[in-house]
């Protein structure tokens, strides 16, 4: 993947958000020319495969080759990303049936790093339509695969309808599932889950990282879910937030607790 320009990077902001909720939704960022194209496809697809449709399709890899797609991936898992897998998930026209809540792998062993996971919508996908469900600020909750599907709805969850042409980024940790959908038309969403191919530190525009802006963002990243746990949960953002800065100086944990804990 080569360089881009710097205003294709995410903005201290944007980068502040996916730390604290673990997502980030790109509203409209492919053109709808190419979203038709991608569509069609993914409706006449006769592959080797669901999980082959990468590799099969060259209108897929424009989506992801845009310099406001790569910049953003640019941002969150450097030049050289590596592939990890990918998938066109399909939920038929009145199909009712929910997916389990899950996190898509094993406990991660790694402090700080991440994969991202890329849900590209090539059509609308209204809530009625069954989009993803995710659960804002799960990331940091590692948990391992299904162990959590006997949860049903959790205060804060929120689906991932949207218009054509959006890509929403997931940190590999967010808790997520597919909805039924209601409607008499098929659902596409086409997954891409990519590794880092470096440190995850200082790839985004750290132009204003530490600005008051940030900091408001932190304190008010609190989930309602989190109960009890919500100031363990916020020290561990604050922890990422300086990974991904490069700055293990910067506190923004609540109460300056990093900084006076000595960590």
């Amino acid at each position: 993947m080569s360089k881009v320009e710097r205003h294709h990077l995410l903005t201290a902001t944007q980068m502040a958000q996916f730390v604290v909720d673990g997502y980030l939704m790109l509203e409209g960022i492919v053109p709808q020319e190419l979203n038709q194209k991608v569509y069609q496809e993914q409706m006449n697809y006769i592959g080797k495969g669901y999980d082959r449709f990468w590799f099969e399709s060259e209108t897929i890899k424009e989506v992801f080759e845009l310099p406001q797609v790569k910049g953003i991936i640019q941002s969150l898992v450097g030049e050289h990303p590596i592939y990890d897998h990918s998938y066109m998930h399909i939920v038929s026209a009145k199909n009712l049936k929910a997916q389990n809540w899950h996190a898509d792998s094993v406990i991660d062993t790694r402090p700080l790093a991440f994969d991202i996971q890329c849900f590209y919508f090539s059509h609308d996908t209204p809530k009625e339509m069954g989009p993803t469900l995710i659960l804002p600020g799960s990331h940091m909750r590692r948990v391992h695969n299904f162990s959590i599907g006997r949860y049903k709805n959790i205060v804060g969850q929120k689906q991932l309808a949207c218009k054509a042409g959006t890509i929403a980024i997931l940190h590999h940790g967010l808790w997520h599932c597919a909805q039924p959908n209601y409607t008499d038309t098929t659902r596409y969403v086409f997954k891409l889950r990519l590794q880092p191919g470096q440190q995850q530190r200082n790839l985004f525009n750290t132009d204003d990282y530490d600005n008051p802006e940030i900091t408001s963002i932190f304190r008010k990243g609190y989930q309602p879910w989190l109960g009890n746990e919500d100031r363990t949960e916020h020290i561990q953002r604050a922890k990422l937030w300086r990974y991904v800065v490069g700055n293990d100086s910067i506190d923004v944990s609540f109460e300056k607790v990093l900084s006076r804990m000595n960590i």
